[in-house]
């Protein structure tokens, strides 16, 4: 037998350190992940809120989290399969439907907060710039954009939710050479054509452009439309009355558990417990007992 070069020894397999399992199944970039969650320690238990916003073949995911040691807790979240509930049937992913998702957890979380009356937000969507300005006594709620994984380039969905959470009354750090219609040359955004993606209209000019081409495709590809009778003149419209509605609908969703109400219940009963006494007797049983059992939501 020759020579075998041994390239992986006893040593190395010793010492060799197993990555975190999300690390392993390519979900966490914990390098980006440290930096968003941790918290200075002049802080104390001060939360590190966080707007996760996820964008899935079929679903946007919006949700307000914070991280504690044994792990993250949501305090608020918004889907864009809600979004029919408001008006918008179709087109569940696309640009309009993240900044419609995004304003949804915003009004969401500060009708919860009890902060919906001090911070209204953009009462005018024009695709301009906008920042929260604390007001009152009550500060802004503040959070960071988390995106996980996807690719921050410019006119990307996930600043579109960004947008959306901002225009809803969330103080979250952020900048405007992202959005669609920013001009690197120029260094200036350009607010109309932020405001036609915001209402799906770079949505409606490909409807129409795809129509007279060809117009097999554009069976195929807005099926869900064409079922629904929505033209791509109407996208528009059917965006701007979500969006006010949001500002109007959104009410929050509380649990009152009274005093009256079952605070011990009855678990499964005991199985029965079967004596044997003396030979000559015949078994006899114990009566039957119940375990009271406290509730763990009171």
């Amino acid at each position: 037998m020759g020579y075998v070069k041994v390239l992986k020894t006893s040593a190395y397999h010793k010492r060799f350190l197993v990555k975190y399992r999300r690390r392993r199944e390519g979900k966490t970039d914990y390098q980006a992940r440290k930096r968003l969650v941790i918290q200075d320690k002049n802080k104390f238990n001060s939360p590190k809120y966080r707007l996760v916003v996820r964008c899935t073949n079929k679903d946007v995911i919006c949700q307000i989290v914070y991280s504690k040691i044994t792990g993250d807790y949501c305090i608020a979240a918004a889907y864009a399969h809600e979004l029919p509930k408001y008006g918008i049937e179709v087109g569940l992913t696309n640009y309009a439907a993240c900044y419609c998702t995004g304003l949804l957890v915003a009004r969401r979380l500060l009708t919860k907060l009890e902060l919906a009356d001090d911070y209204e937000g953009a009462t005018e969507v024009d695709g301009e710039m906008f920042e929260v300005e604390p007001t009152g006594d009550k500060s802004p709620f503040t959070c960071v954009l988390d995106v996980g994984l996807t690719r921050t380039s410019t006119g990307a969905k996930v600043f579109g939710a960004l947008k959306g959470a901002v225009d809803g009354g969330l103080l979250i750090p952020h900048s405007e050479k992202r959005f669609p219609g920013y001009d690197r040359e120029a260094k200036e955004l350009d607010g109309e054509t932020h405001k036609k993606y915001i209402f799906g209209g770079h949505v409606a000019e490909y409807m129409e452009l795809l129509e007279e081409e060809d117009p097999d495709r554009y069976q195929t590809q807005f099926a869900k439309f064409i079922e629904k009778e929505i033209e791509g003149d109407a996208l528009e419209e059917m965006y701007q009355v979500a969006s006010s509605g949001f500002l109007t609908l959104i009410t929050a969703t509380r649990v009152v558990i009274s005093s009256e109400s079952a605070a011990f219940s009855l678990c499964r009963p005991l199985a029965p417990l079967r004596v044997l006494s003396h030979p000559g007797r015949t078994l006899r049983r114990r009566p039957r007992t119940f375990a009271l059992q406290f509730h763990p939501s009171v």
